[in-house]
Parts: C-alpha cells; sequence; structure tokens
C-alpha cells in the first residue's frame, strides 16, 4: 500500500532534496510538501498522511505544540521532526509532545531513509542518545523543558512574546483584555524566573529551538 508523506520546510532545497533521497530509496510512497504551518494544517484538513516529515523552524510554527496540534487534526499520523538543533539537546521536548522521531538535518542519506523506513514500519525512530535522554528525564522525575512549567495560556502569550509583538498585539490576537496580557506576562516571568523579553527568547531557544 502506498505511503503518504508530507515534508514540512521553509527551504525548496531541503524540500526537494529530501523528496529526492525518499523517492530514490524508498517505494510505494507519495510526497507532498508545504513551507510554512498555516499552509500545513489546511492539508492536513484536507489529506490523509502517514507521515509528516516537520521541521521545526517554519514561518508560523509554535514548537512542541506543533505535534499535538497536528495530531488534533490527524491522530494516526507519524512526525519525525527532522531539524537543525542537536538530538541530544532537543528531541526529548518534542518525543515528549507525541513526535515519532527526531533526525538532525546534518544526518547522511542511510540515517535519512532509516529513520523514514523505521517509523513507517515500526512507528517510532529512536536513537540510543533520544533513549538515554529520555531515561534521565524520568529517572530524574522533572521536566526536561521549563517552559512545561507554563499553562496553556501563558505558553501562548509567551510565544507571541518571542515573535517580537507587545502587549496591545497579544491582547487582539487572543481576544482577551489589555490587564490580563499584563497579569499572564508577569506570571510567566515568575514561573521561569526571568526578568525581560531577551531572557524569554534566550529560553525559548536553549529549550526547544524558535523562528530565527
Amino acid at each position: 500500500m502506498q505511503k503518504e508523506i508530507l515534508i514540512v520546510d521553509d527551504h525548496l532545497v531541503v524540500r526537494t532534496g529530501v523528496s529526492i533521497i525518499l523517492e530514490e530509496k524508498l517505494k510505494n510512497i507519495a510526497i507532498s510538501t508545504t513551507e510554512n504551518y498555516s499552509e500545513t494544517l489546511n492539508i492536513l484538513k484536507e489529506q490523509k498522511f502517514d507521515l509528516i516529515i516537520l521541521d521545526v523552524n517554519i514561518p508560523g510554527g509554535r514548537n512542541t505544540s506543533m505535534v499535538e496540534e497536528i495530531k488534533d487534526i490527524q491522530p494516526n499520523v507519524k512526525i519525525l521532526i527532522f531539524s537543525v538543533y542537536e538530538e541530544e539537546t532537543h528531541a526529548c521536548p518534542y518525543i515528549i509532545a507525541g513526535a515519532n522521531g527526531y533526525l538532525n538535518k546534518l544526518s547522511d542519506k542511510k540515517k535519512l531513509t532509516g529513520a523514514v523506513d523505521s517509523i513507517l514500519k515500526t512507528g517510532n525512530y529512536l536513537t540510543p542518545d533520544i533513549i538515554k535522554e529520555l531515561v534521565k528525564a524520568s529517572s530524574n522525575k522533572q521536566s526536561i523543558n521549563p517552559l512545561d512549567k507554563l499553562s496553556k495560556r501563558e505558553r501562548e502569550i509567551s510565544e507571541l512574546l518571542v515573535q517580537g509583538d507587545g502587549n496591545i498585539e497579544i491582547a487582539n490576537k487572543l481576544s482577551i483584555q489589555l490587564t490580563t496580557v499584563s497579569t499572564h506576562k508577569n506570571k510567566i516571568f515568575t514561573k521561569l524566573n526571568i526578568k525581560n523579553i531577551v531572557d524569554l527568547i534566550g529560553l525559548f531557544n536553549k529549550s526547544v529551538g524558535v523562528n530565527t
């Protein structure tokens, strides 16, 4: 049976290169591509996929929240995170959020096709390093991502702050009162033990990576 694969990346060279490699090495696959998050959500509402190869730094992207939102639309779809960030430092938050695998973009052709083939056949692609970090996180009994301390609303607001939105813009986008934004902003800074937006941006970069 033909497997439907969606490649999500804002770079044409990456989308084209990955497509060529997979079509050369794997049989019975059909590949579609998107270049931003909103386009991705739209196509997911119209077409079923077996696997999504997802870059985390796409326009409109929402970090680990994308995994949950994608699976809300298609619960059975598998997700392979394809990122420039090292798996030792960035893979676990995405796996915990529900991704089925994580692969660094510097990986060679064999590793790429092996990861895709593994997920299509077994449902997961977890390297020994990722498993080690997951076990470490579990044994420590604490979140490996400090942003997990935030509520859903606080996470939404923090992401908008990182993207450069001010209090007024956030209030308009989320349809909430300006005073509510200020209250949430203070709670975010307190929970994360930070003092300003620069600290928040640094924490996002360290934890899961943000669009640049």
